[in-house]
């Protein structure tokens, strides 16, 4: 080779040589993702979510990174499905019940005294069959990473306890989900419809004379310690939620980081279930120590109150039913699944 010939390939050289280190550099560019919530970092769930990210971050040798938005930054709660539908967050963290008609197969887990525990609960939704026959198809326009449940929800009230079902009549009370203003409304009580931000403000205005919540959301996520001065234990009802990233940002992810995520989820239904049902206890004292006072049925009128949801139940699916939707037969899977795993879970009914 001539030296002429040397020379003139030497450009060549260090452009290819420059194309493959700008190569490189972009390959190892981290994929930021958006995480959306609407709870403040101090919620076990909000924990979970942080310690999930870090760890795929971790796992990921650095390419995939997270961006945070809680406590409802990104926007109020109802939008964020469609945050991560849109793509505007890449992950979200949603409420069925804050879009009602949205999700109705999946809120059948929200009809009174369906499961005893978020254990039960989240491990009902996430069943394998259950998802890819009903549940999965229903949320549309986002890959379904995981869907869960908060602890069974309770009456708290600001000034009249509620010992027996007539004590309910009349009382301004704020639901969860669609599921919940049936039951109100079958209990006597007038179901209010007001944002989870606005709970405490409307009961300390008297417009709302209480809520229907778990103790987690009551004492810690929502601190009502204080304003609520009377919790009924009831525990006969659980709200669902679901984290969805935008199908777009999942297509695009390379196969690998797709396996991390998918795999990172694997088998953790228990440990986000116990997570929700340990906030019972720290929420309860909450609401103690705001000089709340706690309230158990007796077995006469506990039992009243789940005769009074079962027939909200069966009407909700028979309405249901009637607009075509298979509930019946989700609502059997899913009474199914709950009896079976309210074996080996936690169980606030026990």
């Amino acid at each position: 080779m001539t030296g002429l010939t040397r020379r003139a390939l030497l450009p060549a050289a260090a452009l290819a040589l420059a194309l493959g280190t700008g190569a490189a550099t972009a390959q190892q560019q981290p994929i930021e993702l958006k995480l959306a919530y609407y709870v403040g970092d101090q919620h076990a769930m909000s924990q979970w979510l942080i310690k999930w990210a870090e760890k795929l971050e971790k796992e990921s040798g650095g390419r995939l990174v997270f961006k945070r938005f809680p406590s409802a930054q990104m926007g109020p709660v109802p939008q964020h499905y469609d945050f991560a539908r849109t793509g505007q967050a890449d992950i979200s963290w949603f409420l069925h019940g804050a879009t009602p008609g949205r999700f109705p197969l999946t809120g059948i887990v929200q009809v009174p005294y369906m499961v005893g525990s978020a254990e039960i609960g989240t491990k009902v939704l996430n069943d394998p069959e259950l998802r890819a026959k009903y549940l999965d198809a229903e949320h549309k326009g986002v890959k379904v990473l995981m869907l869960f449940t908060h602890q069974p929800g309770n009456i708290h009230t600001t000034k009249k306890p509620i010992k027996t079902v007539d004590d309910v009549k009349g009382l301004r009370l704020r639901f969860a989900s669609p599921e919940i203003r049936d039951f109100v409304a079958a209990l006597g009580g007038s179901p209010v419809g007001v944002a989870p931000t606005e709970q405490v403000e409307q009961m300390q205005k008297g417009t709302l004379d209480g809520v229907v919540i778990d103790y987690g959301g009551a004492g810690i996520a929502f601190k009502m310690g204080g304003t609520v001065k009377h919790t009924t234990e009831m525990y006969s009802y659980v709200a669902s939620f679901g984290l969805a990233m935008n199908e777009d940002t999942w297509k695009k992810l390379p196969p690998d980081l797709q396996q991390l995520i998918t795999k990172s989820l694997v088998g953790v239904e228990k440990e986000v279930g116990q997570a929700w049902d340990g906030l019972d206890g720290p929420g309860k004292k909450a609401l103690l120590d705001g000089g709340g006072e706690a309230i158990k049925l007796s077995p006469e009128e506990n039992a009243k109150f789940r005769k009074i949801g079962g027939d909200v139940a069966a009407a909700k699916i028979k309405e249901l039913d009637g607009k075509g939707l298979p509930a019946s037969a989700v609502h059997s899977m899913m009474k199914a699944l709950a009896e079976k795993h309210a074996k080996d879970s936690k169980n606030f009914w026990n």
